[in-house]
């Protein structure tokens, strides 16, 4: 089943849009060519602090111990600036604040920032500025201050409209609150606002879900993500899944609850563009489309992730580079060498490929031949997949398509994602390492000298 995924660890879960199943979405108009996927990328600037810990939640948050906003805003600015300059980027095309609670922060932090990256590469006023908000009344407060310092669109962490499940949650906001948000939110950024709902709560039906979801639907904007709530180890929800105190709802009916809010989201006029992530009037997350679509990013922040082709070494391997993960060592480190890169790892072609084909394989759309071509020249999606005997069962099952467009799953197929990746996998490794021994194996036919 389908679960919420954070920006890549190891493997990226990145394409473009067209139509699918009975409405359309406006591609993207900017087509990418090899010059954009080192000129052009994406920046997400992680806040790391929140109130308090959600007992679902395992991502790198902490509860701060002081009001460090100034420090901190003066570390995001700097490494934003190092890692610029260490990049080839002439343009950033997107921004995202997320954490962590961005909304926590103060509205200057998010102009210092914008102002930094406009000052050394081109950031266009109308590129989407994106903020993670909690739905509270310091949040809701705060909306028209965000959007005086450069945001445009606002992602909201609704979660729920129940209460009782928001308290067990440990949401620090309630339905009315939600709802309050979302309404001064569209007041200010109309069209640009995107509500977060989780399904597969303890207690949670198919009918109370699909309830729940329509009373959303008549008061959200026009871009709605969807997530299964999970039991991460560490959480403590796990710990009181495992002790019995607490019952999750089945994979069945999980799975149920997942088709049932693509039926009810579709019925509102909202499409399908990828796995989560619904929209209706295009108004789709440009931030995301760029992950989706293979393109680079730059991570700032304590723990963020970043993927980018540094300037210097080689200009042509894209590297993944992590943040250090903890707060205070983070800013040690920004203060002592301008950036908190932890680790970078070089990207050979078949991890690059990987994660394209992953990332790509998210979307309705899939993956065009075009834009595969971009990331695999001398080997095409049909070379790769048409003679695989797993991929042709798919194929006939009806859940993958793979044609003159391009490959991409069925809506039968992406509910299933997560069981027809693993093939696909398999079969693209098989065939660039057997590409590879094949161009090996002429290299030394060619040097071998005749007696």
């Amino acid at each position: 089943m389908i679960r919420r995924t954070s920006l890549p660890v190891r493997r990226v879960l990145f394409p473009s849009l067209r139509r699918f199943s009975g409405g359309e979405i406006a591609e993207d108009n900017e087509c990418a060519d090899s010059a954009d996927l080192t000129q052009q990328a994406s920046l997400y600037v992680h806040w790391p602090y929140c109130l308090r810990r959600c007992s679902y939640c395992n991502f790198n948050k902490y509860i701060p111990r002081e009001n460090n906003n100034h420090i901190m805003t003066e570390c995001l600015q700097r490494e934003t600036e190092t890692l610029l300059r260490l990049s080839q980027v002439s343009s950033i095309t997107s921004v995202f604040f997320g954490g962590g609670t961005p909304s926590l922060a103060h509205p200057s932090t998010i102009a210092v920032i914008l102002e930094t990256v406009s000052r050394r590469v081109n950031l266009s006023d109308k590129v989407e500025v994106t903020l993670e908000v909690n739905p509270t009344a310091l949040g809701m407060s705060t909306l028209e201050d965000f959007c005086q310092a450069g945001v445009n669109r606002f992602s909201i962490g609704v979660q729920s409209l129940q209460d009782d499940d928001l308290m067990f949650l440990g949401r620090d906001h309630n339905s009315h609150q939600a709802l309050e948000t979302i309404a001064e939110a569209q007041r200010l950024c109309p069209g640009r606002v995107s509500v977060d709902v989780m399904f597969g709560r303890p207690r949670q039906t198919v009918e109370s879900w699909e309830t729940e979801l329509t009373e959303l639907l008549r008061v959200c904007d026009d871009h709605v993500s969807l997530y299964q709530l999970t039991m991460e180890r560490g959480t403590q929800l796990f710990k009181k899944v495992q002790q019995g105190e607490v019952s999750m709802p089945t994979d069945d009916v999980t799975a149920e609850m997942y088709q049932c809010a693509r039926g009810t989201l579709r019925q509102h006029g909202f499409l399908q563009y990828e796995v989560s992530n619904f929209a209706r009037h295009n108004a789709v997350s440009h931030h995301n489309l760029s992950y989706w679509r293979g393109r680079q990013y730059i991570g700032v922040g304590p723990g963020a992730h970043g993927r980018f082709v540094p300037l210097g070494e080689g200009g042509v391997l894209r590297e993944a580079r992590t943040q250090t993960l903890e707060p205070d060592v983070w800013i040690r480190e920004v203060q002592q060498r301008g950036h908190g890169t932890r680790r970078r790892i070089p990207l050979r072609h078949l991890e690059l490929l990987e994660e394209v084909l992953v990332m790509g394989m998210r979307m309705t759309e899939g993956i065009n031949h075009k834009h595969w071509e971009l990331f695999s020249p001398q080997l095409c999606l049909h070379e790769i997949f048409g003679a695989s005997i797993d991929v042709q069962e798919l194929l006939r099952r009806g859940q993958l398509i793979l044609d003159d467009r391009g490959l991409r799953c069925s809506w039968s197929g992406l509910a299933l994602l997560d069981s027809i990746l693993p093939a696909l996998l398999v079969e693209l490794e098989a065939q660039i390492v057997q590409r590879s021994q094949h161009s090996a194996d002429k290299q030394t036919e060619t040097t071998i000298i005749p007696r």
